[in-house]
């Protein structure tokens, strides 16, 4: 298959049309079927179109002035080596074809299976230890079931579920970016791109010169929800763009979870609100599993993970510091204060917990536990 053919021009033509946005897009093609009829229609067969706007004739029956940057941006695509997948392809995916603005184009890097049922976890970029170990678990064991995991590739939970989800061998995950594929964002999740690329694909709606503009990430959340059959938040404050995400795959009509936490984390805000609004509550994999057990592979069978290694010993002190802390990071001067230990005694202990694997450090002199 070629990367991008150059039956692909009308398509192209149409993206750059101004006025014409996804969601008019597919109320055309739904029209007129392909996007050679739609740029040959007439002014008044484009009038019978319901809800199309005057702007948007104009601009179609102006299209000629955009064939040279459409030719332009086809060429830049076909050199740049990245595949397109069009609206009206079998490969497109079918539950974002269902969302009222599906893209138009999709330009991906790498492969996925259009068969397999995508789940997206999704959640607060600053993430705890806790969040992160969560949405990293339910990735590993939900790719076990045959789901492929969808997010965005930003820090934090994203990065978790995307890791999570390539631990399995046959685990498949897609990154949906709000930049181009020329212009991996965040930097610093390049190596983690090369490792998507090879067990799923990166994937934008944007060209691939298209720099990370905030307006772009609003839009390429309705992509994450649109390809997925259940969102899961694992942690969001209160204003997070993890519940734009959430609430469009409410109003797709699609499953959204959400992973509580502790009611002193402000990242769990976001999180509650999901649940009083009705969102599933979820402990474990297997309580959204039930949920859309209608989308799991029968051949797919629960993984056997390596078994949790036994804790390394510890003395009495580090027993007594050890069991005043959780998941949720303490600063170190209330442990020392709720253990009653002197402070000497507190910052030697939780130096020897954290070569020993079983604590985290985390900024101002804050710890936690490992999750098991």
């Amino acid at each position: 298959m070629v990367p991008c053919p150059d039956t692909y021009l009308p398509w192209f033509l149409l993206t750059e049309l101004p006025g014409l946005s996804p969601r008019v897009i597919k109320n055309l093609i739904q029209h007129f079927k392909t996007p050679e009829a739609i740029l040959t229609a007439s002014k008044t067969q484009l009038l019978s179109v319901p809800d199309i706007s005057s702007r948007s004739i104009k601009s179609l029956l102006g299209h000629k002035g955009f064939e040279s940057s459409a030719e332009k941006r086809l060429i830049q695509a076909q050199e740049s080596g990245y595949r397109v997948v069009v609206l009206t392809e079998p490969e497109y995916p079918a539950l974002l074809k269902e969302i009222p603005d599906p893209p138009a184009l999709l330009f991906y890097d790498g492969t996925f299976d259009i068969n397999a049922p995508c789940i997206s976890i999704v959640g607060s970029r600053n993430a705890t230890r806790y969040g992160i170990d969560t949405a990293y678990y339910l990735a590993q064991r939900l790719t076990a079931f045959g789901f492929t995991i969808v997010s965005g590739m930003a820090l934090g939970i994203d990065t978790a579920a995307h890791k999570g989800a390539l631990e399995n061998k046959t685990g498949q995950t897609l990154a949906v970016l709000g930049s181009g594929l020329d212009h991996i964002y965040p930097r610093h999740n390049r190596p983690l791109y090369c490792r998507i690329r090879k067990q799923g694909a990166v994937i934008s709606e944007f060209f691939p010169d298209t720099a990370p503009l905030p307006g772009n990430f609003p839009r390429r959340n309705r992509i994450i929800a649109g390809l997925s059959c259940g969102t899961v938040v694992v942690e969001a404050a209160q204003k997070s763009g993890s519940l734009i995400t959430a609430r469009l795959a409410g109003e797709y009509n699609r499953e959204v979870f959400a992973v509580p936490g502790s009611i002193k984390s402000s990242k769990s805000r976001g999180t509650h609100h999901l649940i009083k609004q009705g969102a599933h509550l979820i402990e474990n994999e297997m309580d959204i599993i039930d949920e859309l057990s209608q989308f799991v592979h029968a051949a797919y069978e629960t993984p056997s993970f390596e078994p949790t290694k036994n804790k390394p010993t510890m003395d009495k002190i580090q027993t007594m510091v050890y069991k005043h802390l959780d998941l949720y990071p303490e600063h170190i001067d209330h442990i020392t204060a709720s253990s009653g230990l002197t402070s000497a005694q507190v910052s030697a202990a939780l130096l020897d917990l954290e070569l020993s694997g079983l604590i985290v450090r985390h900024p101002g002199n804050k710890f936690s536990i490992l999750e098991e």
